[in-house]
Formats: structure tokens, C-alpha cells, sequence
């Protein structure tokens, strides 16, 4: 047997070097690159590796651990998890600030995988810098509280080790099913042994992507079913842009009229304007798609995981005998709200579906104008959203709609929190696949800035907008300076309308006056945040690390920014001042929040009540 004598860090990389993905016979290079910072626990291993032997994968610095997770994770996401970055940290704080991007990218069923330092395996220098001591049990260390976040965990103390290590996280990492954040822990000491590692450990290696056909018994019994309903509707979800099934989802529908509602993962998966397309739904729905979901006896689900967004916390749904249809690559999905599970690529599930339909000869029972009437309801309500005008300046779905038809259609919008999501959802019109990129799995904040530059590293020909709010984009917006190195534009979005207003709007929905979630400055009198907003030049900050920068206070300035932006050859940040409040909500919708049952303002219980009054409306599953 032939063998090569490397670091365990060296091998990892040459190993990486050679993994390849199939979809369709289309080959992919499945590893890009690394996204490391340096430190102690990872500098002198596998940073000595990717400086001398890093063969054809290429080294990016990040600026915060976090973000260039969610860098790696939106660059994923918007490669329909056909390719990846891995990322790379040191030891202690190094490693734990990965872990909130881990848990996004996990939630997501998204592949990143996480190569943080850890303690030295010998422990002959023990404690060293920056390591846990956890007195009741000496193995655990900083890089422990990746188990739960992670799809597949491994610490490699040995660097023999490392072969069954990397076979097990490529194969959770290249598994539709079961993907997400794959964390393997590297003792700073067996990075830099070296082992005679097989020759063949690091031929070229092609993971095929087959595309999974249903059971013929689970397509009949869910045929069976939608068969007696005579209201159905299809919930589009990610899963139906990451098979490519757009296309299938478009004929399935159109072959028996069935209309198609979309969660957050699942829009843009067909256009706005189709007439079977009745938009959002759920929470942040539409009101076209909430009022059929209500009346629907059999709901079909596509690639989607039936979040408490999707369901408005299980009470979307009122037909007293609605049945549910999952087609779902993950079985924990498929088996969501009691459905029929048919386990299977969405487009597979959907052929398979629509031919034994057709056996049937079904049809549905809707109305000849039914859903083009709430159709055009729901557009000239947007249109109207689009168009508010207010007295104390832009109102942020005017600002939405300006954004919408002044950028091209090809463009991609990414965002993540506050209360951008709901307008978006609802009033975006996405006209093209993958336009529309949105975390919401975890609404993460921090993730507009570091996502979208890693959607404009997937696609480069494309236009790309973080839509974020300052609050997110306080936490956290250091890929930005990182964009500017690769000299990667995005243009940022930043809708400015002073504070965490999303959670504001939430409190007083349920009894508070509004606490501690806008940006004013403290009263000396009252002792609490309720004094004038504080003045933040979002604009000057984003100039002052080398980006372009604008300020549209007027829907006039914010069109002309939007046009001078793209003419910008570096990241451009445009401030966008918004009158707080001005967002979207309702539309026949519920969320399920905890209402205190006791305090001593009479609001308060009176919102708990009503609560009490909805949640007699969900069916619990």
C-alpha cells in the first residue's frame, strides 16, 4: 500500500480537495474553499496548511466567526447545496461564536462544515489559553456545545482518526435529508502530527445525489386521499427550489387547478403574476392564501417543514376534516401535522402524485373566478401598500415597492428579521427562481449582511441586495468589510426606523405601552429608554471602511440610489429612513406567544384572553 506521510490538517485539506458532487450527471466541485479567522488552534495547523498545500481550494478571511458562517451558509444555500465553504477557527471564543450560525444553518437543512480548534488531545500543557475547565468532566471543552447544533459532531484526537471522521461528514453533508451544520473539533496538537495516510484516501471521490422516487403505495394512499377533497392547496417549500421543481410544481397545479400558496424557503419558486399563485401564507401571508388555507380539505406540502410561521401556529388550517400530504425528502418533515408521508425528491413526489391523479381523473371543486377574485384583491392590496403616502416621511412598504420595481427582476434580495420578513412575504414579487433568499428557519439577526455577500459569491453575474434593518445590521455587519477585500459587490438596503420595532410592534399588540426595544436615549426622570432616538449616520459608518454610501429620505432620493448603486463597482450601502410602524400585519393571521395570564395592567389580560380565544382555534398534531 502506498502511502503519503501529512499533518492531519494537511490531509483533511487534500482530502477535501477531492470531493465532488452529482446531480442530474452534472458533477460539481463540492468544496470551494476555506473561511477561516486565524488564531491559536488553528494558525500553526491548518493555517500552515492552507498557506503551503492548500491545492485548488482557495482561503477567505473572515472578520466575525459568525458571520463568515452565515457567509458559507447563504453561498450554500444559494448554490441549492451543490457546493460549500468550510470554515475554520481557533480554540475557545474562536470556536463558540460559530455556534448561533451552526444552529441557523442546521435549521435550514443547509451544509457547512465547521473546523474549530480545540484543547491539546496530550493535555501536556493543559490549562492552555482560552480552554474550558470543567471540573466535573475534563473532556468537555469549548467546541461540546456543537452536539446540539450540529447533524454530525467529531473530535478527532488521533490523526488516523481523521479518515472515518471526513467519510461521516461528507456523508451527512452531501444528504438532502439529513444536511446542516457538520462541526469536526481539531486538538491544536493533532493538527500538526503526521500520519502515513493511504494514497487512496484522497483519489477523487464523487458523491451522487440520486434523485429519491416515492413508494407506489405512499403515491396511492395519498391519491386516495386528495381523490375526496374537493379544496386543495399546495404549500411550496424550500425543498422545491433546492430539487429544481419548479417546473413540476407549475404543470401539477395547472393539470387540475389547484392554487399554490408559498412559505419564506419556498417563494420565488413561481412567479408572483402566475394566476394559480396566491402567495404567502400563514403569519406573514396573504390574505388570499390564509382565506383558502382556511377552507382547504386536503394540503399538499412540498419541501416544507411546516413551521409555526406556515401554519399560523396550527390554525391556518379550519376544515374540521383536513388531511395533510407531506412530500418530503426528511422523514421528521414528512411526518409533520399527521400527514401522508410520501418520502421522495419533490419533483419525483410531484410526477408521481400528478400521474396517479390523473388515473383518478380528479378534479377540484373551486369555483370558475374563486381564486382569481382573491388574486386580484390581494394584488390591488399590495398595490395600495405600495403606494402609502405619509405625512412624517417614507412608509416602509412604499420603501419595499420602490425597491421591487426599480431593481432588475434578476436581482437577488436577501434578509432575515424584524419586520422586513413580513413585508417581504407578502409583498414581494418575485418574478425568477432563487430572487428571493430568505433565513427564517431561525431569523437570525446578522445574517442580511453576511448572506448576502455570500449569495453575491455564489452568483456574481447577479445583483445583490441585503433588505435589513438597523438592528440587524448592528449586530452584526463585518462581512461587509470582507466584501470589499474580495472586491465582491452587494449593495445593502438599510432600513432605518429606530430600533427593534418588529418586537416593538409585538409588545404593544399584547398589552405593553412599548419597553427597552427602541434606540432613544435614557430619561434621567423615568430611568428608562423612552428619550429622544438616538442620531446614527448609517451612511457615514458604511463610508468610513471604504464603501460606497447614499442617504434617500424621499421616494424620489431612494429610486435614484438604487440606480446609482448599481452603477458602483464596491459594496454600496444606501440608508433608507423609515416612519416605525409603517409594516405589514394581520391579514387573517395568528402567532401563538406566551400572554401573561396575570399582571396588574388590565391590557395585558385582556391580550391573554384573546389569546386563549385563538389557541381554541389551532388543531394541536
Amino acid at each position: 500500500m502506498t502511502t503519503i506521510r501529512l499533518t492531519m490538517a494537511q490531509a483533511l485539506l487534500r482530502y477535501l480537495d477531492q470531493q465532488y458532487i452529482s446531480v442530474d450527471g452534472v458533477e460539481t466541485k463540492f468544496v470551494k474553499g476555506i473561511i477561516g479567522i486565524f488564531g491559536h488552534g488553528n494558525v500553526t495547523g491548518i493555517g500552515e496548511a492552507l498557506e503551503r498545500s492548500p491545492g485548488s481550494l482557495t482561503y477567505m478571511q473572515g472578520k466575525n466567526e459568525q458571520g463568515m458562517v452565515h457567509t458559507a451558509a447563504a453561498y450554500a444555500k444559494q448554490k441549492n447545496r451543490k457546493q460549500i465553504y468550510a470554515c475554520t477557527t481557533s480554540i475557545g471564543p474562536g470556536a463558540l461564536n460559530m455556534i448561533t450560525a451552526a444552529a441557523t444553518a442546521t435549521v435550514n437543512r443547509i451544509p457547512v462544515l465547521l473546523l474549530p480548534g480545540d484543547n491539546f488531545a496530550t493535555r501536556e500543557p493543559d490549562p492552555v489559553l482560552q480552554q474550558l475547565e470543567v471540573s466535573s468532566d475534563y473532556t468537555i471543552s469549548a467546541t461540546d456545545p456543537f452536539k446540539a447544533v450540529s447533524k454530525y459532531w467529531d473530535r478527532i484526537v488521533r490523526p488516523e482518526q481523521l479518515m472515518v471522521a471526513v467519510t461521516n461528514a461528507m456523508r451527512v453533508l452531501t444528504d438532502p435529508a439529513e444536511t446542516g451544520a457538520v462541526t469536526l473539533a481539531l486538538p491544536q496538537d493533532v493538527q500538526a502530527e503526521a500520519y502515513d495516510y493511504p494514497e487512496s484516501f484522497f483519489a477523487r471521490k464523487v458523491h451522487y445525489l440520486d434523485r429519491r422516487p416515492p413508494v407506489q403505495a405512499a403515491i396511492e394512499r395519498a391519491v386516495d386521499e386528495i381523490a375526496q377533497g374537493k379544496k386543495p392547496l399546495l404549500v411550496a417549500g424550500g425543498g422545491v427550489l433546492y430539487s429544481e421543481a419548479s417546473a413540476q410544481l407549475i404543470e401539477f397545479a395547472e393539470t387540475f387547478g389547484i392554487p399554490m400558496a408559498e412559505t419564506q424557503a419556498g417563494k420565488s419558486a413561481v412567479s408572483w403574476d402566475h394566476p394559480l399563485n396566491v402567495g404567502a401564507i400563514g403569519v406573514t401571508g396573504s390574505l388570499a392564501a390564509n382565506r383558502l388555507a382556511k377552507e382547504a380539505d386536503v394540503v399538499i406540502g412540498v419541501g416544507t417543514r411546516f413551521s409555526d410561521f406556515t401554519t399560523a401556529s396550527h390554525a391556518a388550517f379550519q376544515h374540521p376534516s383536513v388531511k395533510f400530504i407531506n412530500i418530503n425528502l426528511n422523514s421528521m418533515d414528512a411526518a409533520k401535522l399527521g400527514g401522508e408521508a410520501i418520502l421522495a425528491d419533490a419533483r419525483e413526489g410531484l410526477q408521481a402524485l400528478q400521474k396517479g391523479l390523473q388515473a383518478k381523473q380528479y378534479q377540484t371543486g373551486y369555483g370558475t373566478s374563486e381564486i382569481a377574485d382573491l388574486r386580484d384583491q390581494w394584488t390591488a392590496e399590495v398595490d395600495r401598500l405600495y403606494a402609502v403616502q405619509h405625512e412624517a416621511g417614507l412608509a416602509q412598504t412604499t420603501a419595499v415597492g420602490i425597491v421591487n420595481r426599480t431593481i432588475d427582476p434578476s436581482s437577488v434580495i436577501v434578509c432575515a428579521a424584524g419586520s422586513l420578513p413580513g413585508d417581504l412575504h407578502r409583498l414581494w414579487r418575485a418574478t425568477e427562481p432563487k430572487t428571493y433568499h430568505m433565513e427564517y428557519g431561525f431569523s437570525c439577526m446578522g445574517y442580511e449582511v453576511s448572506g448576502a455577500f455570500g449569495a453575491a459569491l455564489a452568483e456574481p453575474e447577479r445583483e445583490v441586495y441585503a433588505m435589513v434593518g438597523d438592528g440587524s445590521y448592528l449586530m452584526l455587519h463585518s462581512e461587509l468589510v470582507t466584501s470589499l477585500q474580495e472586491q465582491r459587490k452587494m449593495t445593502i438596503l438599510l432600513f432605518n426606523n429606530n430600533g427593534f420595532q418588529c418586537i416593538h410592534n409585538l409588545q404593544r399588540e399584547h398589552g405593553s405601552d412599548g419597553f427597552g426595544n427602541e434606540f432613544r436615549y435614557r430619561e434621567a426622570e423615568s430611568g428608562r429608554l423612552t428619550g429622544d432616538y438616538m442620531p446614527m449616520d448609517f451612511a457615514a459608518h458604511a463610508r468610513s471602511m471604504g464603501a460606497k454610501a447614499y442617504r434617500a429620505e424621499t421616494a424620489e432620493q431612494l429610486e435614484q440610489a438604487i440606480r446609482d448603486a448599481k452603477n458602483e463597482t464596491v459594496t454600496t450601502l444606501i440608508e433608507i429612513p423609515v416612519v416605525p410602524g409603517t409594516n405589514t400585519s394581520g391579514y387573517e393571521s395568528w402567532w401563538n406567544v406566551g400572554v401573561p395570564e396575570v399582571s396588574v395592567e388590565e391590557k395585558v389580560v385582556r391580550a391573554h384572553e384573546a389569546m386563549k380565544t385563538n389557541r381554541g382555534k389551532a388543531k394541536l398534531v
